[in-house]
């Protein structure tokens, strides 16, 4: 049968470890910056794509923003204008299968 050895949670003073973490745990954790007064939510300008680097959906199409060229942060937006430019099929030039 196995011995328990009771654990003393109530440690009066941190070790150096302990200190460590204390300092750390201020730069390390974000601070969450949403309360009741300013919710998380898809109309809360931080989730929107406003063009800052933050917001990423705007809503718009109910798909997801799969098919909605401004969805993202600045850098997404940016991305995608670099990579539609050397694709030859776009909206206007879709991608079709040769008829038989």
């Amino acid at each position: 049968m196995p011995s328990y050895i009771p654990i003393n949670f109530e440690q009066q003073q941190l070790n150096q470890l302990g200190q460590i973490g204390v300092q750390q745990r201020g730069t390390l954790i974000p601070t969450n910056d949403y309360f009741q007064t300013n919710q998380y939510s898809a109309t809360n300008p931080d989730a929107l794509a406003t063009g800052d680097a933050q917001g990423k959906g705007t809503g718009n199409d109910g798909l997801l923003n799969a098919y909605d060229f401004v969805a993202g942060n600045n850098r997404d937006v940016q991305e995608r204008a670099s990579e539609v430019a050397i694709n030859y099929y776009k909206a206007q030039v879709p991608y079709t299968t040769p008829s038989v």
